[in-house]
């Protein structure tokens, strides 16, 4: 790991270093439990980062009652934190290897504690929006920082794994942690506690983080390239919103297309320009790497087929089942502590079967419960549901645990803000188009059984055909058998492209089973430059 250098006046050599407080003999991290402490310090940021995610959902109606925002501004006040974090992760990610990660993750934490406060003192939607925005600026800052430091702090794999473990078990009880904090404090106080609660967690992890977390960063060899950064925060901006309306009504419209057409052109662009430069913003290099590239592939593919699937699953159970938001909730909660439980043991499973099989088997779990959910129909099945949460819970952080761990240890230690962002780009790139794709098999499905019931009229069909709950809204307007008509035939048609969607789902993660075998087959115990792992030929090894 020679490529990461701490930050700050250099020293003659043999020059002892002088620091107040001790070091591992590697100089990579605190010594003893210090970096235990580390790691609790990036899972807090973690948290908040994975809870500012979901916490909004449950708190949209309050917010459409006090606000009156329109329909476009509603639709940007729910999408544009994800839609930022995900643009700037690539540029904050190269930035913190090449100015500091600490550095980086503090004004993270600032900026996400201003942002916090101007979002739950917002009058109007527009600055909620833009105070959302800046929510994401800070989250694209903490996100790939996190990683980074966490990579640089565990140069050991055995320990690493068992932090990636921990971290991820963290990510999952953050997304789920979200819509429940959120409906107990709506419960209390106005919506924007939803937001306050960052302040007081903020202001204390920003002088904890200045004391505790390590400083580094990678090469400084040449300039930073600031068109490059910029080149691929407007290109994933561009791709990620089109993926976003894909999935919508307006999925060929000019506003999808060109956004998409120039995000990707912009991204083409960049490639282009990174193999170029001497020395570039991200090492394509790593993607020659056989785990790294498949790694990136594996988190794609899981969140492909998971992120539509738990949108539609939500709508089922609130909508066929009748459950209430907080009720859904609780019937998720299996899945998330199944993930937690997989996330802790994710260390021992990776040494005792290797990446390869770890994420495969991971693969065909995850595919076995998607298809065991096809019991979901008009009755409640409690027990089975419960079941097939609880494998597919395990099976998607088994998964997700083994690519990243793959990934982050592959990726050279001056690369690791690169490699971090790079892994959180695909997962957010992975959970965009999954809604898209399957929302769009979802609409395909369900659209033509409500198209023409016996009794109602063609233009209540039509509209019935956008969703589940318009198609509810109609049948109570119409009311009488015509009404009662429309919403068995929307509750069936639900369930049919239910069931199509979790076939859908389980081939995408049958094919994610297939890419996982270009794993390696044994994990490392320690860490090696790519010049110790690659042949004479220059060809990394698998």
């Amino acid at each position: 790991m020679s490529g990461t250098t701490t930050a700050g006046p250099r020293r003659p050599v043999g020059v002892p270093r002088q620091r107040p407080r001790p070091r591992r003999a590697d100089g990579y991290g605190p010594a003893g439990a210090n970096r235990w402490a580390v790691l609790v310090v990036l899972c807090v940021s973690l948290l908040l980062v994975a809870v500012d995610a979901t916490v909004l959902h449950v708190a949209v109606p309050a917010v459409t009652e006090d606000l009156r925002p329109s329909a476009i501004q509603l639709l940007w006040i729910v999408d544009v934190y994800p839609l930022v974090c995900a643009s700037l992760l690539i540029l904050f990610g190269t930035l913190g290897d090449r100015v500091g990660r600490r550095r980086v993750l503090l004004f993270g934490y600032a900026l996400f504690g201003v942002a916090s406060a101007l979002a739950a003192l917002a009058t109007a939607p527009e600055v909620l929006i833009a105070a959302r925005a800046l929510l994401g600026v800070g989250g694209a800052m903490i996100m790939p920082a996190t990683l980074s430091i966490l990579r640089q702090v565990f140069p050991d794999r055995r320990e690493r794994a068992v932090a990636i473990g921990v971290w991820s078990a963290v990510a999952a009880v953050g997304a789920a942690v979200g819509p429940l904090l959120g409906g107990f404090l709506l419960e209390h106080f106005w919506w924007g506690s939803v937001f306050l609660i960052n302040i007081p967690l903020m202001a204390v992890s920003l002088p904890i983080g200045r004391w505790l977390l390590p400083e580094s960063t990678g090469d400084r060899n040449g300039p930073w390239d600031v068109l490059g950064a910029l080149m691929a925060a407007f290109g994933l901006f561009g791709v990620v919103y089109g993926v976003k309306r894909v999935g919508g009504a307006d999925a060929l419209s000019l506003g999808t297309v060109v956004p998409a057409a120039l995000g990707a052109a912009l991204i083409v662009l960049f490639v282009r320009r990174q193999r170029r430069r001497e020395h570039p913003l991200v090492d394509l290099a790593m993607f020659t790497r056989p785990a790294f590239g498949t790694s990136v592939g594996c988190i794609v593919l899981a969140m492909l087929a998971l992120v539509g699937l738990e949108l539609v699953a939500a709508q089922y159970l609130q909508l066929v089942l009748g459950l209430t938001p907080l009720e859904t909730g609780l019937r998720l909660l299996p899945l998330t502590l199944a993930a937690m439980a997989a996330g802790l043991a994710g260390s021992r499973v990776l040494h005792r079967f290797g990446p390869r099989t770890m994420v495969a088997a991971g693969f065909v779990l995850t595919a076995m419960a998607v298809l065991s959910l096809t019991v979901m129909g008009r009755e409640d099945r409690p027990v089975a549901l419960v079941v097939g949460f609880v494998l597919l819970g395990f099976g998607l952080e088994t998964t997700l645990f083994g690519a990243y761990e793959s990934m982050l240890s592959e990726a050279p230690a001056e690369s690791a803000g690169g490699a971090a962002a790079i892994g959180e780009t695909s997962y957010q790139l992975g959970a965009g188009m999954g809604i898209a794709l399957l929302g769009s098999v979802m609409n395909a499905a369900y659209a033509p059984g409500v198209a023409a019931v016996p009794g109602v009229p063609s233009a209540a069909g039509t509209a019935a055909r956008h969703s589940l709950g318009e198609a509810y809204d109609v049948a109570d307007r119409l009311g009488g058998p015509a009404g009662a008509a429309l919403r068995a035939a929307a509750r069936d048609s639900f369930v049919h492209g239910l069931h199509l969607t979790l076939a859908v789902s389980a081939a995408l993660l049958l094919l994610g089973a297939f890419a996982a075998l270009r794993l390696p087959r044994v994990a490392a115990d320690a860490d090696a430059s790519p010049a110790a792992v690659a042949p004479p030929g220059g060809v990394p090894a698998a």
